[in-house]
């Protein structure tokens, strides 16, 4: 078990499709134990194989806060199987130190996938929660994509990345979701409207 070095955006390997594991062997356990150390360590919610240069489809998640035990479940060759609605999501990435944007996502997701023994287990996580967004952040990983492909705000996020000095957008990878536009667009409304309603409250 060891604190690895995170890979930073702008790295290739970041945007490489991971391979499926084929066997939980021991290797692949010490890589789940990395990716936990490396997660607590950096104080993240979440970690992909990739992030630690190891292209396996592997990913951490611990959504656990303050006072509550430490939670960590560990998805090996994970599968969404079903996602629907939408919800907007301010995301980070440990791969992206101090950088935060809104991005789209899924409100509801359901995986499949592996425990850290070979076991199979399907979870759902709904209404927008940190782990429905965080599962489809981690999964994102395993196929090269990147939160910021997901970006709703192109000028927020190119502050953002210039401001933490990181590379800029790559506008080729920018991701065309015609199934979420729509809620997404009804929720931006939303956002806009309680802001004005919040102001003139104000005065």
């Amino acid at each position: 078990m060891s604190i690895r070095k995170v890979v930073k955006y702008g790295e290739p390997s970041l945007r490489e499709p991971s391979k499926d594991v084929h066997k939980v062997s021991q290797k692949i356990k010490v890589l789940v134990d990395d990716l936990l150390d490396t997660m607590y360590a950096q104080n993240g919610v979440g970690l992909a194989a990739p992030q630690i240069g190891e292209n396996y489809r592997v990913f951490v998640i611990d959504v656990s806060t303050g006072d509550q035990p430490l939670n960590p479940m560990v998805f090996i060759n994970p599968k969404i199987i079903k996602k629907s609605g939408a919800c907007i999501s301010h995301e980070g990435c440990l791969s992206f130190p101090e950088a935060f944007t809104d991005v789209k996502r899924y409100a509801n997701v359901m995986v499949k996938a592996m425990d850290r023994n070979g076991r199979s287990f399907v979870l759902e996580a709904t209404d927008g929660t940190l782990l429905a967004r965080c599962i489809q952040h981690e999964f994102d990983h395993l196929d090269g994509i990147l939160f910021i492909d997901h970006l709703i705000n192109r000028f927020d996020a190119e502050e953002q990345l210039k401001k933490n000095n990181l590379p800029p957008i790559q506008v080729e990878k920018l991701l065309d979701e015609p199934d979420l536009e729509p809620e997404i667009e009804k929720l931006l409304e939303e956002k806009v409207k309680k802001e004005k309603e919040k102001e003139e409250n104000k005065q």
